[in-house]
């Protein structure tokens, strides 16, 4: 064999094996499945007020991970339907972000789909969970939901490199604004 095959064997080969590498990296590695810890899972933020309540849910799953604070995801049941779900604060900006497909109770198209058809509703869980992010839930008329993180208006803004706009809380001391969610 000569040199040149060898060399190319050689490239291609750390080409796969990096590549592999990078898949698995954003899509298993940094992910944590979260357990869950009672009433507190699923929150909404009711109608005029700013601190976030407990509701009613069952079959809670979520996953998260440290390096980004928009890679929560999380799904459950509840028994509330709209009528009590009137009573939260709704998120009309609700745009749903997509999970791993290992974490198969959380299908952003569907979600997305479902807002948009209105056979799902949108609301507040979290404002500001993390600085520029909010956490969002969606209902279904089935009682299925979900919930993710969601870069929110001031956050876009500042996380442009911008200073936070009128309404928006100030960045943190020591905030950087090259730091990408």
């Amino acid at each position: 064999m000569n040199i040149g095959r060898l060399f190319v064997i050689l490239i291609v080969v750390a080409a796969l094996l990096t590549g592999g590498a990078i898949y698995y990296l954003q899509v298993y590695a940094f992910y944590d499945e979260i357990a869950p810890r009672g009433a507190s899972d699923v929150v909404l933020t009711p109608l005029g007020a700013e601190e976030p309540e407990p509701i009613a849910h069952d079959d809670f799953r979520a996953i998260d991970a440290d390096s980004s604070p928009i890679r929560y995801r999380a799904c459950f049941t509840t028994e509330m339907g709209t009528p009590d779900l009137a009573a939260y604060e709704p998120y009309p900006e609700a745009d749903p972000l997509v999970a791993p497909s290992w974490f198969d109770c959380f299908d952003a198209a569907e979600v997305g789909a479902a807002l948009e058809d209105g056979s799902a509703r949108s609301y507040l869980s979290v404002a500001e969970v993390h600085y520029g992010i909010d956490r969002v839930i969606a209902v279904f008329d089935d009682g299925r939901g979900v919930a993710w993180n969601q870069i929110n208006t001031c956050g876009e803004v500042v996380f442009d490199g911008n200073p936070a706009p009128e309404g928006c809380p100030p960045a943190p001391e020591g905030y950087d604004p090259a730091f990408k969610p």
